[in-house]
């Protein structure tokens, strides 16, 4: 069996992530599906945030105040939505109070129920800007908070899915593998058996059926004839894309391997060549499947968060 080393021009293939490594959606509704990997009863597509009625400002600095942070939770990938608050809605109630000379917003995320669910501190904001309704001030006051409490979004929806005994958090996720296409040789098979044997693990499990799949994913090959290479001889170019989809067809993430090959050394066996290739194509996936499915996510208990002192 060839060596990698004697195929590919480097030592390996580097591998990219595509559309993996964003903060958890908490409150997006990816489907019935997806709603099954994380928890029975996620909160609903969109974070309300009602205008402020005790925030020291103005009634028309106090709506600005909400889009803005509603513009900046969208910032931060959560659906958010200036807006009153709705039956069933989870919603952001926002005021402000002075301390020592300056004020200091303060955040509060609700439940549908009323429930203070997690609360925290803003960064201290000079006073006369605020007062004034300053709109750099009031932006950079919610472009800074918003971080924060996407995280205790995130700490929300892990402790739910910890609770869940259904959720990827207690159990292995269930992986459909639907093969690999266009590869030369004896690629597609090479590789599909290689990937097959690499991706299980202890929190990941792997079929060829979708029936009970929490994820699906499909390996793709294109190879193109390239130019001369550094050393003056052709090369070819060799890009290995396996998709990462969820049973309704929605992209969760793509691991991608990009390559210069010597032109037609793949045309036959592939040998360790897909060995290789499918172990580091293995890592890429796992990756994805936890980064989309949030099981790592650190719970955040019930309770108050602890407010964040003043700056």
């Amino acid at each position: 069996m060839r060596r990698l080393c004697s195929t590919l021009l480097p030592l390996c293939f580097p591998l990219a992530l595509g559309g993996c490594f964003s903060l958890s959606r908490p409150f997006a509704d990816p489907g019935q599906q997806a709603r099954y990997l994380t928890v029975a009863n996620l909160p609903p597509a969109r974070l309300a945030v009602p205008t402020p009625t005790d925030s020291l400002l103005s009634d028309d600095a106090a709506a600005l105040w909400a889009h803005d942070m509603a513009q900046a939770m969208v910032g931060q990938s959560v659906p958010a939505i200036a807006q009153p608050r709705k039956k069933g809605d989870w919603w952001l109630k926002m005021s402000a109070a002075t301390h020592g000379g300056a004020v200091v917003p303060h955040y509060v995320i609700m439940t549908p129920e009323g429930k203070v669910r997690a609360e925290t501190d803003g960064p201290a904001v000079d006073m006369a800007g605020w007062s004034a309704g300053d709109k750099t001030a009031l932006q950079g006051a919610a472009v800074q908070e918003a971080p924060q409490l996407a995280g205790l979004l995130t700490g929300i929806q892990a402790n739910m899915m910890q609770q869940d005994p259904h959720s990827l958090m207690n159990r292995p996720a269930k992986i459909c593998f639907k093969g690999v296409t266009g590869a030369p040789g004896d690629g597609n098979v090479a590789l599909a058996r290689a990937f097959y044997a690499s991706l299980p693990d202890k929190t990941n499990t792997v079929t060829t059926t979708e029936k009970g799949a929490d994820f699906i994913v499909r390996g793709t090959v294109a190879l193109k004839t390239g130019a001369a290479g550094n050393t003056g001889h052709p090369v070819d170019h060799i890009e290995i894309v396996w998709h990462v989809l969820t049973p309704d067809g929605k992209e969760a993430g793509a691991a991608t391997q990009l390559h210069d090959i010597v032109p037609h050394s793949l045309d036959g066996a592939w040998g360790d060549t897909a060995d290789m290739a499918a172990d580091e194509a293995a890592q890429g996936v796992r990756t994805i499947v936890t980064n989309f499915s949030g099981r790592e996510h650190k719970p955040l208990p019930d309770g108050k968060a602890a407010p964040r002192k003043a700056a």
